[in-house]
């Protein structure tokens, strides 16, 4: 295994000078191994550490998938991961803080857990990162923004710019982040990843200030690849001097 890591990171120790070292802390990937559609095995996810190191990225809090029907994760099968992680890391001589949480995936496991007060894995000050579908507007949204408020987390919405039932409609995203959803934009949306609809909404939210977090979301070698080109965006800047909260992480 250590001959291996060797020759898998020998040569790959300078870090790119344009970088997002600014940003220091990515708090939204699928990096741990067979969880999700995130990295299917330690080997990749030790390239994907390595990638988001050569990136800048100084800490990197991984978030997996929770779905009732898909991803039946649990606090105790993610921790095991991450240490997991944290120790192939360490042989390979990588330096990078790792740590996790989750991206609840809005349906009624997550609502049940919310009534039920299980535990949920949040990050930094209580936040708690989740996702809806991105064709249907859930109906139960601002039901569970408010239960999530009422236990006293800190809701970020992942990838807000990715919702299509929020196109043509700005007004009703924009009252969500007045009312304290916080907002976490993928960067690759910056280059037109997804598709040219969530690089202009991405892009209209970074003019309005109402981004608080920006995430990675990596799932694999192809997103870090990706953010490369994020870097010559000219909104990566202005979303830059935003009050993020990475940092603080």
């Amino acid at each position: 295994m250590k001959k291996f890591l060797q020759s898998l990171f020998k040569g790959s120790e300078s870090v790119a000078e344009e970088s997002f070292n600014t940003l220091g802390v990515d708090m939204h990937s699928h990096i741990l191994p067979g969880l999700d559609d995130g990295s299917d095995s330690l080997e990749k996810s030790l390239e994907l550490v390595q990638a988001m190191k050569e990136l800048g990225y100084r800490k990197l809090i991984m978030t997996p998938h929770i779905m009732s029907d898909f991803y039946k994760n649990t606090p105790e099968i993610i921790r095991e991961r991450l240490q997991l992680l944290r120790n192939a890391v360490q042989e390979a001589g990588i330096e990078m803080e790792l740590d996790c949480a989750a991206e609840y995936y809005l349906d009624e496991g997550f609502l049940e857990k919310l009534e039920n007060d299980e535990e949920l894995l949040t990050f930094g000050d209580r936040y708690l990162l989740f996702e809806t579908s991105f064709l249907n507007e859930p109906l139960n949204l601002r039901e569970a923004i408010f239960k999530m408020r009422s236990k006293n987390y800190k809701p970020v919405l992942a990838h807000p710019e990715r919702y299509t039932y929020f196109y043509g409609k700005f007004e009703e995203l924009a009252e969500l982040w007045k009312q304290g959803v916080l907002f976490q934009p993928n960067l690759n949306s910056l280059s037109g990843y997804y598709s040219p609809g969530a690089k202009l909404v991405a892009e209209k939210l970074i003019e309005n200030g109402m981004v608080d977090f920006l995430g990675s979301d990596v799932h694999g070698l192809k997103h870090t690849d990706s953010l490369n080109r994020v870097l010559a965006s000219k909104y990566l800047p202005k979303a830059f001097n935003l009050a993020l909260r990475n940092n603080q992480l």
